[in-house]
């Protein structure tokens, strides 16, 4: 096959002008094959999994404009490619590239609209100075090998709102790996998180990861009522002179195992507005409230095992902060969907500092405490399920299909969601008319039915367009008002949940065939 030879060389020249002009020679070499070590892990094998340019055309960039070019240059924004970049990428080497594969922008690394990526660094080592990377309507993305450091929202420069690594509007499958992300210090001087995802941003997994000296670590939602986010995977990650948020969960699930976690200055695990992280191994030290719900009455939930609280301090009590200590218990049941080693939390310490960060040779652990550099093109985890693992949440895997009695009540409520596909409405899923619908931008999203004052419902009708019976898979009934989990299941049709006073309920599709579409969201007191 000749042609992707001739894309390679029309890539090449491209780049190689940019290159002239910024005076940085770069190396395209001829061989695909790429830099990544080992696969996905966690809930970014979820989904369809997480491969990013995996099978395409390999480049190496020195430049931020390079990244930007070698993006534009693809046949379309979903070609795979694995850029290799080496050196320091900063403000005067980051400018916008145009081109009908690529939606870019000057002073950060956008990674918009596009899929099939993988950005890792090689060489000498890769460093983002003061310049984050923005992850925004895109999917299937790798990150691997570098360090970002010093990315501030006020002040000067100032990049990507103040995030090393931010994620928002639809984002899926994202898998970062063995990165360094750094800041010099809180809001006051200018930073703001340093792995941040919003608006509907799910199946993501952080492993083998520093992050320290920052006033945040991250958050997985914006505000109490942006419920969109989740299924999100933190394990052996070094968190160190953190303040707090690692991470701060508003809704959604979270698994976080095998992490070490030290000097977490103010809070630590902070699951609120019905948020359920199950917290397994991880090693605390010289850390204050390292798990709980803080700075709300939105409560959240975790379940714990195996955890090493090494003086740890823990606040009393009170309206707005709930800490799980001094003997943390679980308050909830988490299913985990993949298969997991974990390390005892005894040799979390050794373990992570061995392996996590960039430059640290790509190493993991083999499960029994002891790093190894794992193969290509084999993944890390155990291929068989961790026996301590808990039974699935006791949840009804189809709709209840008793019939709801009385009167419609969405008919006079109204409607929002997380998403939706052009030339569809929040509103038309309430408007008691089954050839108008509503559907996600994507495979996946979320409507809403909402009131003005609490209302009783008991169950909901979810009624298909006609032509697309059956697209609907797995889904979620949320509580809108605090994002806990009513019933999970697939398959439309009518769903029975706990009798709820609420003001907001949302129906989550989390997986479907096709196009799905909502033609209408019934829901009932009885």
């Amino acid at each position: 096959m000749r042609r992707p030879v001739a894309l390679r060389l029309n890539a090449a020249l491209a780049t190689l002008a940019v290159a002239a002009a910024t005076g940085v020679v770069l190396s395209m070499p001829e061989a695909a094959s790429a830099a990544v070590t080992g696969s996905a892990t966690g809930y970014a094998t979820q989904n369809g999994g997480t491969t990013g340019g995996a099978g395409g055309t390999t480049v190496r960039a020195t430049t931020g404009t390079a990244i930007h070019t070698a993006l534009c240059n693809r046949a379309s924004s979903s070609t795979p490619i694995t850029i290799e970049v080496e050196g320091t990428i900063n403000h005067g080497n980051t400018a916008k590239v145009s081109g009908g594969s690529c939606n870019t922008a000057a002073g950060v690394i956008e990674l918009k609209q596009i899929s099939n990526v993988t950005i890792v660094g090689v060489g000498s080592g890769a460093v983002f100075d003061q310049l984050g990377i923005h992850i925004r309507q895109s999917s299937n993305i790798i990150i691997q090998n570098v360090t970002v450091k010093n990315v501030k929202k006020s002040g000067s420069p100032t990049s990507n709102g103040g995030d090393a690594i931010g994620m928002e509007s639809d984002v899926r499958n994202v898998w970062v790996d063995h990165t360094t992300l750094e800041a010099s210090g809180g809001e006051s001087e200018g930073f703001d998180g340093l792995f941040d995802m919003k608006a509907n941003t799910q199946y993501v997994t952080l492993s083998y990861s520093t992050l320290r000296n920052s006033g945040r670590g991250g958050l997985v939602g914006s505000s109490e009522t942006e419920l969109s986010n989740g299924y999100i995977t933190y394990h052996h990650n070094l968190y160190e002179n953190i303040d707090s948020r690692v991470p701060l969960l508003r809704g959604g699930i979270a698994h976080i195992y095998n992490n070490y976690y030290v000097k977490l200055n103010e809070s630590g695990i902070n699951s609120r507005a019905g948020a359920r992280a199950k917290v397994d191994n991880n090693y605390f030290k010289d850390s204050k409230d390292v798990l709980g719900t803080f700075y709300t009455d939105a409560a959240g939930y975790w379940q714990v095992s195996g955890n090493t609280f090494d003086n740890v301090t823990w606040s009393a009590p009170g309206s707005e902060n709930n800490p799980a200590g001094p003997d943390p218990k679980s308050n909830t049941t988490v299913s985990i969907p993949y298969a997991y080693s974990l390390d005892a939390a005894s040799c979390v310490p050794g373990i992570v500092t061995a392996t996590a960060g960039a430059n640290k040779g790509l190493k993991v652990s083999d499960g029994n405490c002891s790093p190894q550099t794992p193969d290509p093109t084999t993944g890390p985890t155990d291929p068989t399920p961790d026996p301590t693992d808990p039974t699935p949440d006791p949840t009804d895997p189809t709709p209840d299909p008793t019939q709801p009695s009385g009167t419609n009540l969405s008919l006079a409520a109204g409607a929002d969601g997380s998403s939706k596909a052009s030339g569809t409405s929040y509103g038309n899923v309430r408007d008691g008319d089954l050839s108008t619908y509503w559907s996600p931008a994507g495979a996946t999203g979320s409507v809403s039915v909402k009131w003005g004052s609490a209302t009783s419902v008991s169950r909901i009708n979810i009624r298909e367009a006609s032509g697309s019976t059956g697209a609907i898979g797995s889904w979620r009934v949320l509580n809108g008002d605090t994002g806990a989990v009513l019933k999970s299941g697939s398959g439309a049709g009518v769903i029975a949940v706990p009798p709820t006073s609420l003001k907001k309920i949302t129906f989550e599709i989390t997986g479907s065939t096709g196009t799905p579409k909502v033609a209408e969201f019934e829901t009932y007191a009885g």
